[in-house]
């Protein structure tokens, strides 16, 4: 049974423990709200600008004189999982639910006899290294940005479109957490490049008007200068914009993490400090008991 020295010990141990979660738990929460609605506010540009690259890219798919990003590089061999993940720890399971969706993404690629390299960026995405030693391409620093912005977004997407167009890959996926709730933080994996036309005809933008019970076909839209020029200049700003919103939605998931983390933390914190006091003070009682039973003792031998 350990003494009531070491019992003290721990117990003030464990409290200054659940003070430090607790004081975590409110930063993160005062984070969460700001990097929430910077999230929020950067899906409808990323969504809207997807939208109109995939409506030009279905005018021009097969055309000659289209840009790589968009026909691809003729093979399909050499994919490169593109892993977001966060500078610091302590965030629940946020990074490892990334780095899992990246693992079994590269395993269906592997099985399908394709080659598969990983672009980390993001300390945390470095645990990568245990399992696939020689397969990562690069390792992208962020940790000497206090806040991440576009900027930082159009580094990354330099490098990947740089890479891209020496033939070190064929096809990029994105890999990253999309905020839900702070409860909620699903991960996400989506083809960047080339670009994947998979919006519906519904998301693509149109100016078509409806009626009660009838609606108009979409109006004919007409490009200036032309629907390649424009393809040449959204098509790498798509890139950076997806790699900015992946940034805003691991900031915001991050924190809301991190919240329910160390509120877990505190919780499990205050358990382990009432289990800890009702030991101490029964091992104090039976203390107690065992001096006044000698006291007794010695008493009733005189």
């Amino acid at each position: 049974m350990a003494s009531l020295k070491a019992l003290k010990i721990r117990i003030n141990s464990v409290k200054s423990t659940q003070k430090i979660t607790k004081a975590m738990k409110m930063v993160a929460a005062a984070k969460l709200r700001r990097a929430q609605e910077a999230a929020q506010a950067g899906r409808p540009y990323a969504e809207r600008l997807e939208a109109v690259v995939a409506s030009l890219s279905r005018q021009l798919a097969g055309g000659a004189g289209v840009s790589p990003l968009l026909s691809g590089t003729g093979k399909d061999q050499v994919h490169l999982l593109v892993v977001a993940t966060s500078e610091r720890g302590l965030a629940g399971a946020f990074n490892s639910n990334i780095v899992r969706a990246a693992r079994r993404k590269a395993e269906e690629l592997e099985a399908q006899g394709k080659t598969v390299r990983f672009y980390l960026a993001g300390k945390k995405g470095r645990v990568l290294r245990r399992f696939y030693p020689n397969a990562i391409l690069a390792d992208h620093e962020l940790g000497q940005h206090k806040v991440l912005g576009f900027q930082q977004a159009r580094e990354v997407a330099d490098d990947l479109l740089a890479r891209y167009a020496a033939g070190e890959f064929d096809v990029a996926h994105l890999f990253y957490a999309k905020f839900v709730s702070a409860l909620v933080q699903l991960p996400v994996g989506r083809q960047i490049i080339p670009v994947a036309v998979d919006v519906l005809d519904k998301d693509v933008p149109s100016t078509s008007s409806t009626s009660s019970n009838t609606s108009a076909p979409a109006a004919v839209v007409e490009y200036e200068p032309d629907e390649e020029s424009i393809l040449a200049d959204l098509l790498p700003r798509n890139v950076a914009i997806q790699i900015f919103r992946a940034m805003l939605e691991n900031a915001a998931s991050e924190q809301g993490s991190r919240m329910n983390a160390m509120d877990n933390a505190t919780r499990n914190a205050g358990d382990m400090i009432n289990r800890l006091s009702i030991q101490y003070n029964r091992t104090r009682q039976a203390a107690i008991t065992t001096e006044l039973v000698e006291i007794i003792s010695g008493a009733e031998a005189l």
